[in-house]
C-alpha cells in the first residue's frame, strides 16, 4: 500500500496509526507548500487537494483520515486501536469525535484565518474575522479534554486509540502555530509524554 503523506497534522496520524498497526506503508510526499496538491496531477487523485491519501495495491484511493483510519483497523484488527467489541468501537469513536469537534475543526480554521492566512487565503475559505474566537473555542475545547481525562491514562480509557493519536498530533500542530498548551493543564502535559515516548511519535 502506498501512502500520499505532506506535512501537517492528518496525514501524521495516519502515519502514526499504521506504525502502532505494525502496518509498512510506501510514502510518497506531496508538497502542499508549494501547492502540489492543487495541481491537476493531484486532483485526479484527489478532487478535495488534500492529504493524506491511501492507495491499495489494487488501485483504490481511499481519502479521508478516519476512512484510511478504519480502513487499517480492518485490515488488521490487531492491536485494536478504534476498539475490539462494539462497545468498545463505540466509545472511541465518541472521544474521536470529540477531538475532532472541540479541538481540531477550531484550532485548524484559527490557524488558516491567523498564521496561516497567507498560505490558505487563496485554496480554502478563510475566516480572518473569527480567528481568535476560534482558537478561544480550541482552547476551552482542551480545557474540557483536561478536566475529562481525570486519571486515565489514555482518552477513551485504558488503552491507547485513535483518539488519543488525533488529539496528539494536533496537540504537537498546535504548539508550533502559537495554540501550544496551558502551562495549567498539567493531565494533558503527562498525557502527551507519555504518547510522546511512543517509537510512532517519533517518525517523520
Amino acid at each position: 500500500m502506498k501512502l500520499y503523506t505532506s506535512i501537517g497534522p492528518n496525514p501524521r496520524v495516519v502515519r502514526m496509526f499504521a506504525a502502532e498497526k505494525g502496518i509498512s506503508l510506501d510514502h510518497v510526499v506531496v508538497d502542499i507548500i508549494a501547492g502540489e496538491n492543487r495541481q491537476p496531477a493531484w486532483q485526479a487523485i484527489n478532487p478535495t487537494c488534500t492529504t493524506p491519501v491511501l492507495e491499495l495495491e489494487g488501485g483504490l484511493r481511499i481519502a479521508e483520515t478516519t476512512a484510511i483510519c478504519e480502513y487499517l483497523e480492518e485490515f488488521r484488527p490487531a492491536p485494536a486501536l478504534i476498539g475490539a467489541t462494539p462497545e468498545a468501537r463505540a466509545v472511541t469513536r465518541m472521544w474521536w469525535r470529540r477531538v475532532d469537534l472541540l479541538v481540531v475543526q477550531p484550532m485548524t480554521a484559527g490557524f488558516r484565518g491567523a498564521e496561516g492566512l497567507p498560505l490558505f487565503q487563496e485554496r480554502v475559505r478563510c475566516l480572518p474575522q473569527a480567528a481568535d474566537d476560534l482558537k478561544q473555542s480550541a482552547r476551552e475545547g482542551l480545557a474540557w479534554f483536561e478536566a475529562q481525562l481525570g486519571d486515565k491514562p489514555y482518552i477513551a480509557g485504558d488503552a491507547l486509540t485513535v483518539a488519543d493519536i488525533l488529539l496528539f498530533c494536533f496537540v504537537e500542530f498546535g504548539a508550533l502555530v502559537g495554540q501550544g498548551l496551558d502551562p495549567a493543564h498539567q493531565r494533558l502535559a503527562a498525557w502527551r509524554e507519555c504518547i510522546a515516548a511512543r517509537p510512532s511519535a517519533a517518525l517523520p
